[in-house]
């Protein structure tokens, strides 16, 4: 690995987890109240593998962020996961069914900065992790 990466200064390993984890407690958040509102399907225009996904993200993001607040890999590696996966969901629900695009949805839009947050600093914060 290169060098500079094993240097990142402990208080920007903290303060990205600290960021990372409160955005998904927003993203746990908005999961959990459309769960209580909607049920399990909380989406009428997605399939019903889509809507489960999402729901489960209920119980993923919380665990992701607690993960990332008590200083382990888990967290980032977790985290990496549903922004990955997320961010694929997302993008699916904007083109294949909405018919949409990227300048129409803001909520894509932000995701994907929540993305490029998680996935590129996820190398340089996780070996400064436990497992």
């Amino acid at each position: 690995m290169i060098e500079w990466m094993h240097r990142t200064p402990r208080w920007v390993v903290m303060l990205v987890c600290v960021i990372a984890a409160g955005l998904l407690f927003v993203g746990a958040v908005a999961h959990i109240t459309d769960l209580f509102h909607h049920g399990l399907r909380p989406y009428s225009w997605a399939p019903g593998w889509l809507n489960l996904y999402w729901s489960s993200l209920a119980l993923f993001d919380p665990l992701a962020a607690a993960l990332l607040v008590g200083g382990k890999r888990r967290g980032t590696d977790l985290a990496c996961a549903i922004m990955t996966t997320d961010l694929a969901a997302n993008w699916y629900a904007t083109y294949g069914i909405q018919h949409s695009t990227l300048v129409a949805q803001p909520g894509l839009q932000r995701l994907i900065a929540f993305a490029v947050l998680v996935l590129g600093t996820a190398p340089f914060i996780r070996r400064h992790l436990t497992d």
